[in-house]
């Protein structure tokens, strides 16, 4: 294959029906965005609680004037850079920031929304060049949009970005093998790489798909070994365009997996996230589960109705792409055998394949895949592949409008083809029995008919179009508006991806008791901020809009939501992954309180609650010695015992083994201000010796202080003033890319107290910065190093069993 033959002069699109597609594409467009503000509705849950802060706090940084590397308003600091869900390496988010620090929640959805309008448009042409028609193009367009995962998860707004490059992807690499073209080659790379930046699991599936197409561009040609000759410095500069955009992200993400809570998963960890088989009665009927319900009571397979679990729920269950998309997938498709044609033959792959890995431990397949693919052990959830799924929706069902309008309806095949109806009968029948079988035992065997009964009448309805057209091309047009009215009318604005804006009071404007409450804290912090003081805070149990709201409130939280958090961290305090039920709330050995000594080094002052202290949950430690600061409704704070100072001298170092010590049930011993304790990793940069000669001698406390001068996102600095050397120790928690240098003289960064950063200082006064450079080639080299002594290690255990 050179190139596609150009398609048959009376399927050639003409001006007129690339106005009109696009112009359909648009209107429904709009409309499924309009549906959000006009009923005074935001995408909600993972949308508010963590990708909005995250935006927010991008614009509040750039709008500063400084680079939002590191993020100290979230789990005591947390690298951004690192953090794929942080939106800082997708261009178009950073790019809003900028524009609009504050953007309003209905404002963010609609940009992000708007990501899904050049895949849609995407769709026209890589029609256009099959010579298919354009009702199929604009029936492709709003599936994609509207269809299945897409909507239902609407609210992961890292996927839904990551969705919606595909398409405008998927044409630039078909039009650049095809044309051997350079600039639709490297503009599939910019694409391929927007998409992928994302680096999560549906971009991970996204680029194996665009990886198999190009395979499948070179087996279907007609001399593959010349095809891909003539085309190998093509793939080759793609590859090294792509590769170099994807570098530095994909490596800081890696270093800070190494560091992570989740640096990989286990099988019996990611098979919990497969796609329940009887999850598929969705794709026929939208709600036959209660998936729609505005009072949420879902009766589908979620945790608590199948055996073993799961950790899917609702909305990852949920692939509805209209009802008639799925008849014709099952009438024409199936059952008259048209997605057995060799022009569809790869979509239809793309959508088994999907369908089978988003089974996951229904299917012997995933098992085997995740043992011997790499990456897969990344992602804790095999159903984001329904995202692919609805992908192989679109192409196939648009495909299907294509061939009515060509080539009416399918003649009943013959000789083995007889078994098709049969087939297709089949899984009807099957979706049909999980359906009913689930819905009866839990009392909503009447509410599943009734679904069944609204989308047996719709298909009923369109069969007899479909027999009876005055015009073929009308019919289908006609068929396409109302799978766009239904997408609509089901899928946007839904219980699924539809909360009152209100819900987020927290980022509008709080209910009176809270917004008194906040405002005597922050004007108690910004007190303490004037006379060099630097307490942190920890919000707890106040719901999901307040997990991550200290992003948008400057107020420096010990705890958040985020599902990737530094390793150490969450062992010595246990964190968790959310914020809004105390109950979920941990106390290690090394943090059994808020008068622990690691709470003190914490700097953790402030304690933000749902409820006054009496009522919180038995396993919480008492708050023996808090002062209630602000009580009433559902914010209560409290003023906790005085923190150790955030930067002090020490001048008595206690070597530990810092992975030893995130195991006991105790700091060790260390007395007054003038003692650190420090990591034997970091021992061997230190010049002086600081109590190690003799560890039972006394040692004299420095004559001067350490005072925060400025305390930026990415640039600490502290000025110095000692009598004898001593190591200047920063409870600002040490990660891999953060520089000291003291003077303008770059020194090594130590790892003291367990968590926390220090460098050694000379007699005299200094001034110290720490700045934390991730970008710097040292630090991406070392990351480089660290990745692959790892990968060494692990395939050194792989071998030995």
């Amino acid at each position: 294959m050179s190139r596609l033959p150009a398609p048959p002069r009376d399927q050639a699109w003409t001006p007129r029906d690339v106005r009109l597609a696009l112009a359909a594409v648009l209107i429904f467009w709009a409309a499924a965005a309009a549906v959000w503000p006009l009923t005074g509705a935001v995408v909600p849950w993972d949308s508010k609680n963590h990708f909005y802060p995250m935006l927010r706090y991008l614009g509040a940084a750039l709008a500063n004037g400084e680079l939002p590397l590191w993020n100290p308003y979230h789990f005591a600091g947390h690298p951004s850079v690192a953090d794929p869900q942080s939106l800082l390496f997708t261009p178009t988010m950073l790019l809003f920031a900028w524009l609009d620090p504050s953007p309003s929640m209905e404002l963010f959805d609609a940009v992000v929304f708007a990501h899904l309008l050049p895949a849609a448009v995407a769709m026209l042409p890589l029609f256009r060049r099959r010579g298919w028609h354009p009702a199929g193009a604009v029936a492709a367009a709003m599936i994609f949009v509207l269809g299945g995962s897409a909507s239902a998860r609407l609210q992961h707004t890292g996927m839904i970005l990551s969705y919606g490059y595909f398409p405008l992807a998927l044409w630039l690499l078909e039009e650049a093998l095809d044309r051997r073209s350079l600039a639709f080659g490297l503009g599939f790379a910019v694409a391929a790489a927007l998409m992928t930046v994302g680096r999560d699991q549906v971009a991970f599936l996204c680029g194996t798909v665009l990886i198999a197409r190009a395979l499948w561009a070179v087996l279907e040609a007609p001399a593959p070994l010349a095809f891909l000759r003539t085309r190998l410095p093509l793939l080759a500069a793609m590859g090294l365009v792509g590769g170099a955009l994807l570098a530095v992200p994909s490596l800081l993400t890696m270093q800070l997996l190494m560091t992570s809570t989740r640096p990989s998963f286990g099988y019996g960890v990611a098979a919990m996230g497969s796609l329940p088989p009887q999850s598929l009665a969705t794709g026929l009927f939208a709600d036959v589960f209660g998936s729609l319900r505005w009072t949420y009571d879902y009766w589908g397979p979620d945790w608590s109705s199948l055996e073993g679990g799961t950790w899917t729920d609702r909305a990852i269950n949920y692939i509805f792409a209209g009802t008639i998309p799925a008849l014709l997938i099952l009438w024409h498709g199936v059952a008259g055998g048209r997605l057995l044609a060799r022009e569809i033959r790869f979509p239809v792959l793309v959508l088994a394949g999907a369908l089978t890995y988003a089974l996951g431990r229904y299917t012997p397949l995933f098992a085997l895949l995740f043992d011997h693919v790499p990456g897969i052990d990344l992602y804790r959830r095999p159903a984001d592949a329904t995202f692919v799924v609805n992908i192989g929706l679109a192409l196939t069902a648009g495909y299907l409008v294509h061939r009515y309008v060509r080539d009416g309806l399918p003649a009943l095949p013959r000789g083995r083809g007889r078994l098709l109806p049969l087939l297709a009968l089949a899984l009807l029948a099957a979706a049909l029995a999980g359906a009913l079988l689930f819905s009866g035992p839990r009392g909503h065997l009447a509410d599943a008919l009734r679904d069944i009964a609204l989308g047996a009448g719709l298909a009923g309805a369109a069969v007899l179009v479909l027999r009876r057209p005055r015009s073929r091309a009308l019919a289908a047009a006609g068929l396409v508006a109302v799978t766009g009215a239904e997408l609509i009318w089901r899928n946007a604005g839904s219980s699924l991806n539809a909360e009152p804006a209100e819900r987020y009071a927290v980022f509008r404007q709080l209910p009176p008791e809270q917004l008194q409450g906040l405002t005597i804290l922050k004007a108690e912090l910004d007190a303490r901020h004037a006379k060099g003081d630097h307490p942190r805070v920890e919000i707890l149990g106040l719901g999901g809009a307040w997990q991550n709201a200290s992003m948008v409130l400057g107020l420096e939280d010990t705890i958040g939501y985020n599902p990737l958090r530094l390793s150490d961290y969450e062992r010595a305090v246990g964190p968790g992954e959310n914020a809004a039920d105390p109950n979920l709330r941990q106390f290690p050995a090394l943090f059994r309180g808020y008068r622990s000594r690691l709470a003190s080094l914490l700097g953790l002052e402030y304690l933000v609650l749902d409820r006054p202290a009496e009522r919180l949950p038995r396993h919480f430690p008492q708050l023996t010695g808090a002062k209630l600061l602000y009580g009433s409704g559902q914010m209560w704070i409290y003023r906790l015992d005085p923190a150790r100072p955030r930067a002090y001298l020490a001048t008595r170092l206690v070597p530990v083994e810092s992975e030893d010590v995130l195991s006991q049930d105790e700091l060790p011993e260390f007395e007054g201000n003038d003692t650190a304790l420090i990591d034997q990793d970091s021992l061997p940069k230190v010049k002086g010796s600081y109590g190690q000669a003799d560890p039972a001698a006394q040692v004299t406390p420095a004559a001067g202080g350490a005072q925060i001068l400025a305390y930026r996102r990415t640039l600490v600095t502290v000025e110095v003033d000692t009598d004898r050397d001593a190591v200047l120790v920063l409870h600002d928690l040490y990660y891999p890319g953060w520089q000291a240098r003291v003077d303008g003289v770059r020194r090594p960064i130590l790892r003291t107290n367990l968590l926390f950063r220090g460098v050694e200082v000379p007699k005299g006064r200094h001034v110290v910065e720490f700045r934390f450079r991730p970008l710097s080639v040292g630090n991406l080299m070392a990351a480089a190093s660290d990745l692959l002594a790892r990968d060494g290690n692990e395939a050194g255990e792989t071998a030995l069993r």
